[in-house]
This record gives C-alpha cells, structure tokens and sequence, in this order.
C-alpha cells in the first residue's frame, strides 16, 4: 500500500507529490512553481508578488457565487532537519517515506508534513468537485519557519477575503484561535586564537541522541538542548581537566531544539582516559536530570586525526562557555490566565565557530510584546557583558484570540455535526502567519487547525494517517457552511 490509497486520495496524491520536491526555506521556487503550473493546468487564475508569495483563485461552486471570499492559507517551506548518521540531500532528494502502523513518517529526516499536508489539503479543494465552497482563495506564503518573512512581505490588496483558513496546525479535535509573537538573536562573539600546545591529542566531545523538536510546541516538555548541555560538559571538565577548545558547533534551525552538538578540543596525551571518564559520570548525571524525557542521550569523546595548528585562547574560551551557559532556554513565564499555556520562552538554537568568532542564533516568543522585549534585552545583557555583538530582527506579532468570532462559531458547529463533540478553542505557543495576515488585513476573521502531527521539525515527525481524513471532511464541512 502507498500513501496514494488512502483517503482522500487527492489530498494524499498532492502530498506524494509535494513531498519530493526540494523546499528548505528560502529554496521553495519548485514548490511555487509546482503550485502555479497546478492553476494553469486548471484554467484557475493565479498570481505572485516579488517575495514569492502565491495565490490562486478558485470560481465558487455553481450556485453559491454570492457567498464570501474565504481565504485557505499554508506555507510552501518545510523545516530541513536530519540524523547525522542519515545520507540525505535536502536540495535535491526527495523525502522518503515510512508507514509505521498509523503513522507516517521519513527515514531520518524531517516530513515536511508540516505544511505539506495543508499545501495539499488547499490544492485538492479546487480539485475535488464534492467539495462545496463559495469564492476561494488559496494563499501560500514562503519562508513561514524562518521568521514568517513571506506573510511579512505580503502586499496591500493581495487578498480580497475576510475570512481565512489556516491549515498549519497540528492537533486534531483543537482549532487555534490565538498565537505568540517571537523574535531573532544573533550573537556574534570575537575569537583570539593561540598555537595548540605540544604533547596534546585531539578529541571530539559530542552530544547526540536528544529528541530536538519544535521550539514552540515542544518547550514546554523541558527536553534537553544540545548545546547546553555541552556547554556544561564543557564548563565541568575544564575546572580539573583543562581542554583547549578549537570548535564548537550545533543546531541549525532557529525553530528546532538543537539535538546534536560537537566540540573539538585538544587535551594532554596522558588524560584521554581521564576525560572519557569524567565525561561518562557528567552523562549518567545529566541524564538522571533530565529523567525519561532523554532516554536516548549519549555524550560521546571520540578521538580526531587532525590537530589544528591554533586553538581559541583561554579568555575566549571562557568567555565562550560562560555565555553559553548564561542565556536562557527553555520557559521562561507560563501564562497567567489560560492553563499550560507557555507565555514567554527562548529556545537557545545554534552555535557555529569560524576562526576568529562564534555565532550564536535565538529564538525567543511571547504571547505579551512587553516580555518578548525583555526576553530579548536579557539576551543583549548576557551576550555584551562577554562582549559580543547582537543582531536583532524585526519581531513578528503575535494572534489575540477573538473568542466572539463567527468563523469560530461556524467550526465549532460543524466539528459538532461531524464528530459529536466541539472541539477545543485554544492559543498555542508558536509562530501562526494569521498574527501577521491579521495585521496587515484588519477585521480578517481567522481561524488554524489541522491534522493529528507530532515532533514536527525533527527527524521524529509523523502524522497520523487516520486523522488526515478527519482533518478533510473538517476542512469541506466548514467551507460548505461557509458557502
């Protein structure tokens, strides 16, 4: 059985499609054309702006010509994410599937599920003529999982709706109502480097085995960060067993936990055992902290061929591992009035070494702008104190929930009709495009809700197939009610 069989077969066919071709954010154009030449080949009207952003206009269904312009949104880009151990090139592989009982997954990579399956889900409404629906409009927007940047860039008058879809959320049986607002920062520490020391041997400190995950969705479970958590082994080591440190780098992904890490460090010829000791009491240590949450944690010291000729000096490398262990990750503030709700929090995503500095990259969110800010300057204050430099992007804002919405009304009523119950009106802790979709189109009445997806933007995600099905005849019935 191939993902094609299962219901609705246009949705899943899209998606089969959608998932072989390259889309890491900033490389959609595949995608973009692959959405364009899907509307030409139907004779729908289709349009683009300069960022990349597209959309395509679907006629009513006949007979419901006078019902309102509702907008069905996801984004093109997927978050490119990997096992180390893993042969995949995102810029021209196509994803490769795996069925595993309910679920569908890749082998060792990131899904794409995440917004594929939204992607799909907009495209097969205009293909599947059971589907009722007034005047649509499909939007997709690029660059959503570095910033949101392609909602960002949207142009005045691109839509004419007052009414949006948003298929980028991931829990069946709940529809989003409200979102957290986030921001970027870019650390960028100077580097002085020293000649390595002689009778030394090199070695590799590397963290590996973390379950990473979606930095919004996934905060809130306490999940351990590779870097941190080297940064420690590091900070520990050093005070009895002293290293030299040549390079440090791990994450890539501002909106994924950084699951892996590795540092290259030299250390005197006669403690390699020492060290591999030390290092394996640090991980049982760290893993009793961090309890079931990280069953699969190594800390691994392997030995390097290659010494580097120059290693960072001593006041660098301190200077390095104290900010590293000094900014904040993980929750910060969780909200006062709606229950496990995460308010504020910074997940501490990449650090990358050249030869005469470091780079550090953030992301912080919050559902308040105020604490978002302070977030933000906390990070400045850490960061200049070891005197580096910060970079900091435009921050995003975030949805407040309208909870006299009609849209909401219409979906609960239809969740109801279908499943016998309605379904949960939430906020969520993470990045939605309708913040910014409803800032640039005031009065837009919005809504997000999608099929059943865990782990997104790691190697783990998966999608349950069941729950796509669900997440359709959802998606139809709200917009036969529309219409």
């Amino acid at each position: 059985m191939t993902i094609t069989d299962y219901e609705p077969k246009s949705l899943w066919t899209h998606f089969d499609e959608i998932r072989k071709i390259p889309r890491c954010s900033g490389n959609e154009e595949q995608a973009r054309q692959y959405v364009l030449g899907f509307a030409k080949s139907r004779d729908l009207e289709a349009d683009h702006d300069s960022t990349g952003n597209v959309v395509v206009r679907v006629p009513a269904t006949p007979g419901h010509e006078n019902a309102p312009v509702v907008a069905i949104q996801g984004h093109l880009d997927m978050v490119c994410e990997k096992n180390a151990d893993v042969q995949h090139d995102f810029a021209k592989d196509p994803i490769q599937l795996l069925i595993d009982g309910e679920w569908l997954k890749a082998k060792g990579t990131t899904l794409g599920s995440d917004n594929g399956v939204g992607v799909a889900a907009a495209l097969a409404v205009a293909d599947d003529g059971s589907v009722v629906h007034g005047p649509l409009e499909l939007l997709f927007t690029v660059d959503e999982e570095v910033g949101l940047t392609g909602a960002g860039k949207l142009e005045p008058g691109f839509l004419k709706a007052k009414i949006l879809l948003n298929l980028d959320s991931e829990e069946l049986g709940s529809v989003f109502i409200g979102c957290a607002g986030g921001g970027d920062s870019t650390i960028k520490l100077p580097l002085k480097r020293t000649q390595t020391p002689k009778d030394v041997k090199t070695v590799s400190i590397r963290v590996a085995g973390l379950r990473g995950g979606h930095s919004g969705l996934d905060i809130v479970e306490q999940r351990g960060n590779a870097i941190k958590i080297l940064a420690r082994v590091l900070w520990e080591t050093n005070r009895s067993l002293p290293l030299a440190l040549s390079a440090i780098n791990g994450g890539n992904k501002r909106n994924a936990i950084p699951r892996e890490c590795a540092a290259t460090t030299v250390v005197e010829a006669g403690k390699i055992d020492a060290l591999g000791q030390r290092v394996a009491r640090l991980e049982k240590t760290i893993a009793a902290e961090l309890g079931g949450r990280e069953k699969g944690l190594r800390i691994v010291v392997e030995p390097v061929d290659e010494t580097p000729s120059k290693v960072v000096d001593e006041p660098s490398q301190r200077r390095l591992v104290n900010l590293l262990l000094t900014i904040p990750h993980g929750v910060d503030a969780m909200n006062y009035d709606i229950p496990d709700l995460v308010e504020t929090s910074n997940n501490l995503a990449s650090v990358s070494t050249s030869e005469s500095q470091v780079t550090v990259g953030t992301s912080s969110r919050s559902s308040i702008n105020s604490a978002l800010q302070s977030l933000r300057d906390r990070i400045r204050g850490a960061s200049e104190l070891a005197g580096a430099s910060v970079e900091e992007n435009e921050p995003y804002p975030g949805w407040k929930p309208n909870l006299e919405s009609k849209l909401l009304t219409v979906i609960k009523q239809v969740h109801k009709e279908l499943f016998g119950e309605e379904p949960e009106a939430r906020a969520i802790h993470a990045g939605l495009e309708c913040g910014i979709i409803g800032e640039k189109y005031p009065g837009m009445d919005m809504i997000s809700f999608g099929p059943h997806i865990e782990h997104p933007h790691s190697p783990d995600e998966r999608i349950h197939i069941a729950s796509v099905e669900k997440f359709w005849k959802l998606l139809a019935g709200t917009l036969q009610a529309l219409a």
